[in-house]
């Protein structure tokens, strides 16, 4: 094996791992560190926004591309709008108190995966992703000639896990100027600091949790439907990535949204190379060991407050 081809391999195939991660962890940070709230249901509504993306794109089945814009557009808004009438139903009737809202989420994981299971099925269903085409990964050598480029035989990368990464970036962009930049990230963020004083100068903050709690979903949503054209929509699909967001999000720093995407890409990164050259399974040791380290030496995590 050619250790430097096989690098570059890994490091792409670990940056989309670190896109969909960061994607559905950044949703989990969010909804902590507004509301305080943890969400053990996010994994099943990455779930959700899977089969949704799937169930729109077997309805606008003419092309691909049709069906996945479709997807993307609108299982994320579905997904949201359920989380917040979840969260009107049974978060704020129990006002957020943190170990009845653990017990509830718990409810919801279990009421989401049944439902889910009883009208989907136990199947994995693919969609079709909208474009696939393959790339061939170069590689510079030295030679008595100097510095050459070849295309070492089978290694390539398709068009769409590229897209992937590129999209993630895009919608991680565009939350960090919701939150920086508009009304409602300053409510937000008001919010977070002092619960009783923004009630008192007027915020709504039943809504604005509500609100929260449905685009930590959607964002989950969305790595979903980006992932499900490279993996397969399936009723319990949503284990690993509550897990391995729970991971990224004690690493990064609860509610830190800059240390929840550091830790995404290292996460990321150090799953696609170990999984590589050696296993997956190692991979996930390793990730495990740095919880526990990090909750050692650095329990705030890496930018935690």
């Amino acid at each position: 094996m050619e250790f430097g081809p096989h690098l570059l391999l890994a490091t792409l195939e670990g940056a989309v791992t670190a896109a969909i991660l960061a994607l559905t962890a950044i949703g989990l940070s969010i909804v902590f560190g507004v509301m305080r709230v943890v969400n053990v249901a996010h994994g099943e509504f990455f779930m959700l926004g899977a089969v949704f993306a799937w169930s729109i794109a077997s309805f606008f089945g003419s092309h691909p591309a049709v069906g996945f814009v479709a997807a993307i557009l609108l299982a994320p808004l579905i997904v949201g709008a359920l989380a917040a009438g979840a969260d009107r139903l049974i978060l704020q009737r129990i006002d957020y108190n943190p170990e009845r809202t653990i017990v509830a989420t718990i409810g919801l994981l279990y009421i989401i995966q049944q439902a889910t299971l009883m009208t989907f099925g136990p199947d994995a269903r693919p969609v079709e992703p909208p474009f696939n085409s393959v790339i061939a990964l170069p590689w510079l050598e030295h030679t008595e000639a100097g510095w050459q480029v070849y295309w070492p035989w089978g290694l390539s990368v398709t068009s769409y896990k590229l897209f992937i990464i590129f999209a993630a970036v895009a919608v991680l962009s565009g939350i960090w100027l919701l939150m920086t930049r508009t009304r409602f990230g300053l409510i937000m963020r008001a919010t977070q600091q002092d619960r009783e004083m923004a009630q008192a100068f007027g915020v709504p903050v039943d809504r604005v949790f509500a609100y929260v709690f449905g685009l930590g979903a959607g964002l989950a949503a969305v790595g979903a439907v980006l992932v499900v054209p490279v993996q397969q929509a399936h009723y319990l699909m949503g284990h690993d990535p509550l897990l391995l967001s729970f991971v990224v999000v004690i690493i990064g720093g609860l509610g830190s949204l800059p240390g929840t995407v550091i830790a995404a890409v290292l996460i990321g990164l150090t799953d696609g190379i170990i999984s590589v050259f050696f296993s997956p399974t190692l991979a996930k040791i390793i990730a495990t060991l740095a919880v526990g380290m990090v909750l050692v030496f650095r329990p705030r995590g890496l930018m935690g407050k």
